[in-house]
């Protein structure tokens, strides 16, 4: 793709090796049964309304706890992008188990691999999802939802192989998912500028 821009970086990190041994405190309700063994289906994935991510997922027979929120961005052209939340999720007894056999220092590179193939996902992602404004909406909220479902089926498909052979190189069982409020969509111009991580609430579609 001919992307001019793309961006990811860490903006919340919660130590990885300390996460087995820190209980994070959960507000009521906050753990949601997912299933994501079909990254095609975003039916059966994790309810990610909400305008805060859930602390804990279900993937398969195993808990797993957020562990880091990635901030990111691509331009597909001058003119289309997107940019948003991605959250990674993390099997808390996985990493107390290689924290033991191989010290916490192995999580520095875990998270280099994660956030290298996780940038990968995303331009693959935005490239394959059509950012062109669509003349049969309703309204903002209608495209805004149109355009999160996309993105989040085409991560998904993307990024699931890459995090596949990551848990069979390193044990450690993880998830990562775009968390859909925070998604913001650009249609008339996308540079870097655009992309830089923001403190505000909640995006949408910047089709202005």
């Amino acid at each position: 793709m001919k992307a001019s821009v793309k961006f990811l970086t860490g903006m919340l990190f919660i130590m990885l090796a300390a996460c087995a041994t820190q209980e994070v405190k959960e507000e009521e309700g906050a753990e949601v049964s997912a299933t994501t063994e079909t990254p095609v289906m975003p039916e059966g994935t994790v309810d990610m309304s909400g305008q805060n991510p859930p602390l804990t997922i279900t993937k398969g027979d195993k808990s797993l706890k957020l562990v880091r929120i990635m901030d990111g961005g691509v331009c597909k052209n001058d003119f289309q992008g997107a940019k948003g939340v991605f959250l990674v999720y993390a099997d808390a007894d996985d990493i107390e188990r290689i924290k033991t056999e191989k010290g916490p220092q192995i999580f520095a590179e875990f998270e280099n691999k994660i956030q290298a193939f996780s940038i990968d996902a995303l331009e693959e992602a935005v490239e394959a999802t059509n950012l062109a404004e669509d003349p049969f909406v309703l309204g903002e909220d209608e495209a805004q939802q149109k355009l999160a479902k996309q993105l989040t089926i085409n991560f998904r498909n993307a990024v699931a192989d890459p995090a596949d052979t990551f848990q069979k190189e390193t044990t450690l069982t993880i998830d990562i998912v775009p968390f859909p409020p925070s998604l913001i969509f650009y249609q008339k111009g996308c540079g870097a500028a655009q992309l830089e991580p923001e403190t505000e609430g909640p995006g949408g579609s910047e089709g202005q």
